[in-house]
This record gives C-alpha cells, structure tokens and sequence, in this order.
C-alpha cells in the first residue's frame, strides 16, 4: 500500500520548485490534492495532471483565497489530511545596513507577510478541518532557520520565526492536528526570487553563477540538493509512519550541523 493512499493534501504554493516536487511525490503515493497557486502559468501547467489536482489562483498571504482553496478542497475531495506550505521570498543576502531606510518598512512587511503570515493564514484557514481529520501540518523552513548568512537579515528572521510558528502552533493544535516543518538548504531547481520592495522580483536565487558549486563546497556530504530531495521528508511527515511526531523540524541541508 502506498504512504499515502486515500490522503488529501492542501499544498500552499505547489507550482515549481520544492513545492511542485512535493506535489508530485505525494501524487506518486496515493494521494490527491488541491494547490493554492498565484502565478498563472503555474496554474496552466498543473491544471494539466488530471482529476487528481484540483488547482485554486490564489494569493497565499490572503485570508480570504486561503479559505477559498480549504472551501474548493472539501468541495473536491470531502476531507482535508495534510496542509503543506511552499510559499517564500528571498532578500538576496541583504544586510540591514544595505536596505534603504525609505524601504525598510515595506520590505520588512513583505517579508514577513510572505514567508510568515502565509503560513498563519494557511492554519487558520484549514485548522478545524485537520482537527476533524486528525491530519497534518508541514511547514518550510530552511537551514536558514538556524544559521546566520543564509540570507540577509530580514530573510533569516523571518525563516527562524518559522521554527517558532511549528512548536507553537503543535502546541495549540494538539491534540489533533500534529504540526512540523522541513528545513531544505540550498536547493537549485527553484523559483525563489527576490523581493520586490527591494527591487530585486526579477532575480532569481537558481540563476546565480557557479551556484552548484557552490553548494557542493559549503555542505559537510558535497552535495548540491535538488527539489526532489526534499520530498521524503514531506512524504514522511504527512503520513501515518510519522504519528508519533509533532514539533519538529527535519533538517534536509546536505548535514550543515556536522560542519
């Protein structure tokens, strides 16, 4: 029997990169889903997977277009197992001392609101139905929720206020719903961009020259990790084998720990 045969999965940005692999591993073991995407190509592209995704344009910093893809879900597919979010923003390293102070406001809304309150709006949205279900949450983090310099300043503060959204929300949404997270490294295959407010939207983190390389030399294993290798833990996490868990993060970053 497959992992996660039956399941229903609500992923929150599933349109490329480590969402989309996500999204095709939890297809692979049994499982249907609904993805709340915003960028329309994407949409076009998953619309094309069959009957078994059901996909909802949407914003997922809205309270509203969250609501909206639990509500078209349930419509669907009747039950809600798992919600898995995938939605971020990167600030290109940027230090504190570099953001304009005619910028910094906007881009610490944007950052937050992206990266953090997506992620609040996606359990707010599907909170009763997991507690119905006795489901799961599963939160990106990254490596970047537990060492400086992944980022810049706004980016690696909003990545470990995650790691305190996944113990607090396992703590309020016990003893029904089991709350964890994935921490990926750097990852090629994406489409994480920079931050519009600090005019970098039209960057992207996996063009970056020699970037492969780079991975390769900063991670204890030489590894350069690509979406899918993200995936199990995803997989693990959302299924019955992973009962026992709520509260954790696994660290998929090619063993940064062991440096």
């Amino acid at each position: 029997m497959r992992w996660l045969e039956g399941q229903v999965v609500l992923l929150s940005g599933g349109g490329s990169g480590i969402g989309r692999a996500a999204l095709d591993a939890f297809l692979q073991e049994g499982a249907v889903a609904c993805v709340l995407e915003r960028d329309e190509e994407k949409c076009a592209v998953l619309a094309q997977l069959g009957s078994r995704v059901h996909v909802v344009q949407g914003d997922a910093t809205s309270a509203a277009d969250n609501a909206r893809a639990v509500t078209e879900a349930l419509e669907r597919f009747e039950t809600l197992d798992t919600v898995a979010t995938f939605v971020g923003v990167f600030d290109n390293y940027t230090a504190l001392a570099e953001i304009p102070p005619e910028r910094f406001d906007a881009a610490f809304t944007e950052a937050f609101t992206i990266n953090v309150a997506s992620v609040l709006q996606a359990a707010r949205a599907a909170g009763p139905q997991l507690a119905d279900s006795r489901g799961s949450m599963i939160v990106t983090c990254s490596s970047s929720s537990y060492y400086a310099g992944r980022g810049g300043t706004l980016y690696v503060a909003t990545k470990h206020a995650l790691r305190g959204v996944v113990v607090q929300l396992a703590h309020e949404m016990a003893p029904h719903v089991r709350v964890n997270g994935v921490a990926p490294g750097g990852t090629l295959e994406t489409d994480l961009r920079g931050m519009a407010s600090l005019g970098q939207a039209g960057e992207r983190l996996d063009d970056r020259p020699d970037r492969e390389e780079a991975l390769r030399a900063r991670t204890p294993l030489e590894v350069a990790l690509r979406s899918g290798d993200h995936a199990g833990a995803y997989l693990y996490l959302a299924s019955d084998r992973a009962r026992g868990l709520s509260g954790e993060i696994i660290r998929s970053d090619g063993g940064l720990v062991a440096r």
